[in-house]
């Protein structure tokens, strides 16, 4: 069972949510809170698996509660719920050890993949949210991505394929599954290209994947053609 706390200061944010995830037998949402402040107390009581915030709360914001929770809940997995409104707060959450980036306005089977990638160790990053960060961090497309395929030109096939998946949002488990290795060996292929690369955490791993254009329909052929 995965246990996931719930913080949005929008009661009705909260149980559309909340409703989402029920209809997974294998998640189960623990405590729910109004504002980052008490997001952190809950998580300190309740222990969960995954914490899902709202980026703007009252008395703490939810990157404020994820740099809290990386301290008290270290075990806690912080996934961030987002809106397109909100670049100003990407970049900061890029470095805030956050597992993931989601749209509310999502569709509700990402919301839950994205749990479940997350409590299994891996990233959750909205192809929609990866495009408004790769966008948000400025500069021209096209050189970041020949700067991404630079920066990945060094790891081996094995890795590569490691990251691609990571990126799509698998989790440790389910890529070890698709590439007939034992979980071990996937924490240890993302841990050794995150110590290489000089990246902090797997969003970042998941970003760099995408301006690398290692996840299926994100080269620059491919968003030209979705421009247009």
């Amino acid at each position: 069972m995965i246990r996931v706390l719930l913080a949005d200061d929008e009661t009705m944010i909260r149980a559309g949510v909340r409703a989402i995830l029920a209809t997974d037998p294998g998640i189960e949402v623990v405590a729910e809170a109004g504002d980052g402040h008490q997001a952190v107390e809950l998580a300190r009581l309740h222990r969960p698996d995954v914490a899902l915030l709202d980026i703007r709360m009252p008395r703490l914001d939810g990157l404020g509660a994820a740099e809290e929770l990386r301290r008290a809940a270290p075990g806690t997995a912080v996934v961030v719920l987002t809106t397109f409104s909100e670049d100003a707060y990407i970049e900061r959450a890029l470095g805030s050890g956050v597992s993931g980036f989601l749209l509310k306005s999502g569709d509700p089977r990402e919301l839950i993949a994205g749990v479940r990638a997350v409590a299994g160790g891996g990233a959750a990053l909205s192809p929609l949210v990866a495009r408004r960060v790769i966008d948000t961090l400025g500069g021209e497309r096209l050189g970041r991505a020949a700067d991404a395929r630079d920066r990945l030109a060094p790891l081996t096939g094995r890795e590569r394929e490691v990251v691609a998946l990571l990126a799509a949002g698998l989790s440790n488990q389910e890529i070890a599954e698709r590439l007939h290795v034992v979980e071990a060996t996937v924490k240890a292929h993302v841990s050794a290209v995150l110590g290489r690369l000089g990246l902090r955490n797997r969003v970042q791993l998941a970003v760099l994947a995408y301006e690398a254009g290692l996840v299926p329909g994100t080269s620059d052929a491919d968003a030209d053609a979705s421009d247009a």
